[in-house]
């Protein structure tokens, strides 16, 4: 087991990447990285830690800032649970913990938002901790290092390669073993077209020496992805439009987006749809398809011009040249870019 470890590393050491939450032991910039790097490419992931890092330089600056300040720095990166479960963990940290980030494992596992993995993760690069990454880069390397055939997906998987990941690990140097599996996984053991030429692990792999390296890692679930069929109402008066905060539990939570009309497919958008508008008129203004995890959502909005603006529940009435100054979905700031309506003066 000394033998993976010790190439892994000495592989990482000439040729790990330059990244700026490397070589420090700073627990919430650490955090920080990996809550970012979730779901996230580390080149789109950059400037964001960049941003955040310069914004917030410490846990308590994150824990004082406003929700739709954290939410408006996040726009753009999507899976914007992580960013509010974020901001609640700061205050946590700043108003209960003294500004103390968690020194143990099981503190850290504790802050909301933070699982398995990013506690080993932080634990291991902060405080030298003794706990195994199992990440989708891991998972990876180690399906076809070990040609592990359990789906990852399922339980009996999840306990097989914590197991196998402990067992690998250097106890006495874990932060930059975790980090090096990571890496080997990011540049190297890649999903596709795998790099084993250049693979530290490549006379000791059993998926290379069989040439099955393809067939890993293994999953059995597929997601079942619902079709959504969304009509957004931009209302404008010629000055000013509507926005609403999207609460509850759904998708966007704690973003701004327009007053919508949600149709069953072939359905479409009439004038009957909007006989409590002071209307105008409407208009056809782009369509967008914008994909979630389990949700394809068709989005058509539709310019809907009033003589007045009129609000009901938690809407709110701004400058149409103000819209872009409240964090917004991926899928709206795309539809803005593109319309007439927000082409700046």
């Amino acid at each position: 087991m000394a033998d993976f470890s010790t190439l892994i590393q000495a592989w990482f050491r000439q040729n790990q990447r330059n990244l700026p939450w490397r070589g420090i032991s700073d627990p919430y910039k650490i955090w920080l990285s990996e809550v970012i790097l979730q779901q996230t490419r580390v080149d789109q992931g950059m400037a964001y830690y960049l941003k955040f890092v310069e914004t917030f330089p410490t846990i308590k600056d994150l824990a004082n800032a406003d929700e739709d300040q954290v939410l408006n720095l996040w726009q753009g990166l999507g899976y914007y649970s992580r960013a509010r479960n974020m901001h609640f963990s700061a205050k946590m940290v700043a108003n209960e913990l003294d500004g103390i980030f968690p020194l143990t494992y099981k503190g850290v596992l504790s802050l909301k938002g933070v699982g398995e993995y990013t506690a080993a993760a932080i634990t291991s690069i902060a405080y030298n901790l003794p706990h195994a990454v199992v990440d989708g880069n891991v998972y990876r390397v180690l399906s076809r290092y070990l040609e592990i055939a359990t789906p990852i997906d399922s339980t009996q998987g999840k306990k097989e390669f914590s197991l196998a990941a402990a067992e690998f690990l250097d106890h006495n140097n874990p932060g930059d073993h975790n980090q090096a599996l990571m890496e080997i996984g990011a540049l190297v053991c890649l999903p596709k077209s795998p790099k084993c030429n250049e693979c530290p692990l490549a006379q000791s792999c059993a998926s290379l020496q069989n040439n099955t390296q393809l067939n890993f890692p293994v999953k059995s679930k597929k997601i079942k992805v619902v079709n959504r069929y969304l009509h957004y109402l931009v209302f404008t008066d010629g000055k000013n439009t509507v926005l609403k905060k999207r609460t509850g539990k759904g998708i966007w939570e704690g973003l701004y987006d327009f007053p919508l009309i949600e149709k069953k497919e072939g359905e479409e958008l009439t004038e009957d749809d909007l006989k409590s508008v002071d209307l105008i008129g409407f208009d056809f203004d782009g369509s967008f398809k914008h994909i979630l995890s389990h949700q394809r959502i068709l989005a058509t909005f539709w310019q809907v011009r009033v003589k007045r603006i009129k609000l009901v529940d938690n809407q709110i009435e701004i400058a149409i040249n103000q819209v872009e100054d409240y964090p917004l979905p991926q899928l709206l700031i795309r539809y803005i870019k593109e319309s007439r309506l927000f082409e700046a003066d």
